[in-house]
């Protein structure tokens, strides 16, 4: 799909990340100040810290904090604890031209009626999704259809008993059934990435959708984590077995979520880290699979999961200089809900692609995906600061 450059060029000059109008057009004064608050207390780590224990005591004792959560960090980084709640956040985004990802984030459960309710509550985004052109992708995590011991057990080749074959059965057929009901409904499902220690079942699991399902569309996407010195050779190596076979490589780009733990279980049971060196190394491998990508976008659709403004800003030159339409099917940005708003808002505006994710859940599932978006965000160096000086920027634009 070639489009007129000229065109592309006069779109891509309007393209600024530092428009706060565009950026929080969909905020109220409320949200605004909300979010000002909450950015300000996770920029103090100490509180971050100890946040998380002293939440799930009080929750476990049974203080009334739920709805404190509900009303602040939940709000503003979650849809909703149901599909139907997470309404008026996808007519919100939708408003500004961006799409939702639903994500039902349960994690770390260990039991199989909660897989199947899993598998069944995912099914559920699909079904929402075939419906609503808000909602272009779902996602899912394997971990949550099935356990994350099994799948440990099967990246280090152990044999499996003849149960654990069972269970290892079961989870096959609930990641069939999700990827067959998104097939069927034309709607792409994209499997997360999760420790490099159980990481080898589920691309092997993830590629053998895509050979059954990718034949004529990119329906199955699988995850590379760009902060594992391996993953540029990943897509490569995929890509190639996905032209043998002749399928399309559905691929989501991100950074990766899990250093501090991967370095640290490297050090403990003396393996080299998967980890790349530096974030230098990092930034180079993201953005050449940013150029790999668009270079064969025919045979790769990909979605580009970040928060840095200069690998948004080196994809929509890509697409630009290779001609390449804005919105071409194969390709979209993706930032999560609370975060970001100005790389958001802003591309959907200069009319690319673009798709939140919105995590939903019942409070206390959600939780650990909450604690770790606040850590994350003070790691990030700067990314909590820039968040806040973006909406003090738009509060004094208002005040005006």
């Amino acid at each position: 799909m070639l489009s007129n450059e000229t065109n592309h060029n006069s779109e891509h000059a309007k393209l600024s990340f530092e428009n706060t109008e565009i950026a929080f057009r969909h905020s109220s004064n409320t949200d605004l100040n909300r979010a000002y608050w909450l950015f300000r207390i996770i920029n103090i780590n100490f509180l971050v810290k100890i946040g998380p224990p002293i939440t799930n005591f009080a929750i476990k004792i049974g203080l009334p904090i739920k709805s404190l959560i509900k009303a602040t960090i939940f709000k503003h980084f979650c849809g909703g604890e149901t599909i139907a709640e997470c309404n008026n956040t996808i007519k919100n985004l939708h408003s500004g031209g961006v799409g939702t990802i639903l994500d039902y984030s349960i994690e770390g459960e260990d039991d199989e009626v909660v897989f199947d309710n899993t598998r069944d509550e995912i099914i559920r985004t699909i079904v929402r999704a075939a419906t609503d052109k808000a909602v272009p992708i779902t996602v899912f995590k394997i971990t949550g259809v099935g356990r994350f011991a099994l799948l440990e057990k099967l990246d280090t080749r152990q044999p499996l008993t003849a149960e654990e074959e069972k269970e290892w059965q079961k989870v096959q057929n609930r990641v069939l059934a999700i990827c067959d009901k998104a097939h069927a409904s034309n709607v792409p499902a994209m499997i997360d990435a999760e420790e490099s220690w159980i990481q080898e079942t589920i691309d092997l699991l993830a590629l053998t959708m895509m050979s059954r399902f990718n034949t004529q569309k990119a329906i199955v996407y699988n995850t590379y984590q760009m902060y594992r010195h391996d993953k540029l050779a990943s897509i490569l190596n995929d890509h190639e077995i996905a032209m043998v076979e002749g399928f399309i490589l559905g691929a989501k780009i991100v950074r990766g979520a899990y250093m501090e733990k991967e370095r640290k279980r490297a050090l403990e049971n003396g393996y080299a880290s998967p980890i790349q060196p530096d974030k230098k190394a990092t930034d180079l491998d993201y953005d050449s699979a940013l150029d790999y990508c668009t270079s064969n976008i025919d045979k790769i659709a990909f979605i580009a999961g970040t928060h840095n403004e200069e690998s948004c800003r080196l994809l929509a030159e890509l697409l630009d200089t290779k001609q390449i339409d804005h919105k071409h099917p194969h390709v979209y940005f993706s930032q999560l809900l609370g975060m970001s708003d100005n790389l958001s808002f802003n591309l959907a505006n200069s009319k690319y692609n673009v798709a939140k994710y919105v995590p939903y859940g019942p409070i206390k599932a959600v939780l650990p995906y909450l604690f770790r978006r606040a850590q994350e965000n003070t790691a990030i160096a700067g990314q909590m600061s820039r968040e806040l000086s973006l909406i003090v920027k738009e509060k004094k634009r208002r005040s005006k």
